[in-house]
């Protein structure tokens, strides 16, 4: 089956009246998944969907992709994205310039020296959760940012404020296995 564009999505009234008395079949997501617009997966049934939508277009969680009205059935996307940690700078402007740059820098180092990705957007830092949620508050904590708090959100509240190049990079590898430094050569 190829799907060429999105039908609506199921939040919306009158889809949400549709599909409660139709046959829904899923076409399940990941988070790196969700970020292309064009592949090729199973839904929940075994049909064969090949997803190719137009550029800079992305499935997002409850999209219809096929709607047979005779039958009675859909396909919907449901999108899998893990959370996120949200860094908010607003307490920075609080903070006389010279604390608040020292604490903007520290904050840049603690997450380049994990290599966690990062989206910079207003005033605030998204970092998908690529270790566990405990490793990352610890070195929040750990670094103690005057001016600087953090929490953690689903994936799925943060992805409707991002371009498309934003979600990309803080979704479109968090599930890979993280850099790491390897002892080289002693020369």
């Amino acid at each position: 089956m190829l799907v060429e564009s999105v039908l609506g999505n199921a939040d919306e009234p009158a889809w949400a009246a549709r599909l409660t008395s139709a046959r829904v079949e899923h076409l399940v997501l990941d988070q790196w998944e969700a970020q292309k617009n064009r592949l090729r997966k199973r839904a929940s049934d075994g049909t064969e969907v090949a997803l190719s939508l137009g550029r800079g277009n992305r499935p997002r969680d409850g999209d219809v992709l096929f709607w047979d009205e005779a039958a009675q059935t859909a396909i919907v996307a449901r999108v899998r994205l893990g959370e996120v940690m949200v860094v908010d700078l607003s307490g920075l402007e609080k903070e006389p310039a010279e604390l608040g740059l020292r604490s903007a820098v520290e904050l840049g180092h603690a997450l380049g020296n994990q290599h966690w990705p990062a989206v910079v957007k207003g005033g605030r830092v998204y970092v998908p959760l690529t270790v566990d949620r405990k490793v990352m508050d610890s070195v929040m904590r750990t670094h103690d940012l005057t001016g600087i708090g953090h929490e953690f959100v689903p994936g799925t509240e943060v992805i409707a404020y991002l371009a498309p190049h934003e979600a990309r990079r803080l979704f479109g590898g968090a599930d890979a296995t993280p850099h790491t430094h390897l002892p080289g050569p002693v020369r």
